[in-house]
């Protein structure tokens, strides 16, 4: 049985560019380098047809540790709840108080980016606390 040595994460989105830019912004992705032949992704999307123009973008961790994250453009918005979400994991490690204000300064960062603060799992039995939020597109995400 072959072993899975890579995962991308795809996003379903109305602008791609955007989202990528702004998931850079959250995990300190880069965005990769134009393919060859091309000075920048400008210059390659002018280069395609206008249907297939703006249709995806990627980030990547530059340490090449985690996950390529893929956005397509979609053409229908999000409706119901993500089945799967991001953990932004900001608290690892962390108890009590001093979790949850690393929590709520990388809220407020975040926040200025454009993304949603929904609410405030608070800890119980079994879990740390946790902020659920929303990126620019309304995706579910946690600060974990």
């Amino acid at each position: 049985m072959a072993s899975i040595r890579q995962v991308q994460v795809t996003f379903d989105c109305a602008e791609p560019q955007r989202v990528a830019r702004f998931w850079c912004e959250v995990l300190g992705y880069v965005v990769p380098s134009p393919p060859e032949g091309f000075a920048t992704w400008d210059d390659y999307e002018r280069s395609l047809p206008p249907e297939r123009q703006d249709s995806s973008f990627v980030c990547s961790d530059p340490s090449g540790v985690g996950p390529r994250l893929y956005f397509q453009r979609v053409p229908e918005g999000k409706v119901v709840k993500n089945r799967v979400h991001l953990c932004v994991r900001v608290g690892t490690g962390l108890v009590g108080d001093e979790r949850l204000a690393t929590l709520e300064a990388e809220c407020v960062r975040l926040i200025a980016l454009g993304a949603v603060r929904e609410r405030v799992l608070l800890a119980d039995e079994e879990n740390e606390s946790c902020i659920v939020m929303q990126d620019i597109e309304g995706n579910e995400f946690c600060l974990d």
